[in-house]
């Protein structure tokens, strides 16, 4: 059992998949929902703070080298895509509005994706946390109950 929760954990710390495709897993395997979304939300969050911290500085040094270049300048784009909408769409409402980018489960949003757009819209640290924190307990919650219905996004 100690190697289910593992492999969901591990699966909610990917990138565009996060707990969103981990839940949904965990239930396939037949583990108990709570503790099962309490470890989603760590694996989730774990490298939240880090893509905030270094994920920009990373992709702007990265956007002009040969071989990963498409790639970060692709990663670079959908941060600053996602981060123009935010700001569109929420005005002065930005905490409230990257809570609700990544806790809406659907594809292109998450946490990954909220971290890097508040990190390039400048939010401050503890603000774009505690929005992305919200967002995951969110997206968490609402995928439980899709997956105690029997849904799954993924």
């Amino acid at each position: 059992m100690l190697q289910k929760y593992l492999i969901i954990f591990l699966i909610s710390m990917v990138p565009i998949i996060e707990l969103r495709g981990a839940i949904p897993f965990s239930q396939g395997f037949g583990l108990p929902i709570v503790p099962s979304y309490i470890i989603c939300i760590i694996g989730n969050m774990l490298p939240v703070p880090i893509i905030y911290l270094f994920a920009r500085k990373v992709l702007e040094w990265g956007a002009d080298k040969p071989v990963i270049g498409k790639f970060f300048s692709w990663c670079l784009e959908k941060g600053e895509k996602g981060g123009r909408k935010l700001k569109e769409k929420a005005g002065r409402g930005l905490f409230l509005a990257l809570l609700l980018f990544v806790g809406i489960p659907v594809p292109g949003t998450g946490a990954w994706t909220g971290t890097l757009a508040a990190s390039i819209l400048d939010m401050d640290f503890k603000s774009s946390i505690a929005a992305v924190m919200l967002g995951v307990l969110l997206a968490g919650v609402i995928m439980m109950v899709l997956s105690l219905l029997g849904f799954s996004l993924v």
